[in-house]
């Protein structure tokens, strides 16, 4: 599990969200709508896109 990664997806806009969902969706990396990142799959990145489920997908 060494290897295992997350991809994320903002299928949403933070515009109207609170500041901090707005910081933790520039944290993890996302600019524009439908960006994909691929981040490594560890509890800090799981939590945050926790935070913000409405503003994300995530494919494991």
């Amino acid at each position: 599990m060494a290897d295992a990664t997350l991809k994320i997806q903002l299928i949403s806009s933070p515009i109207g969200s609170p500041e901090k969902h707005k910081k933790i969706v520039r944290a993890l990396g996302l600019h524009k709508m439908n960006q994909m990142v691929v981040k490594p799959d560890s509890p800090g990145f799981r939590g945050m896109a926790r935070k913000v489920p409405h503003l994300l997908k995530i494919v494991e």
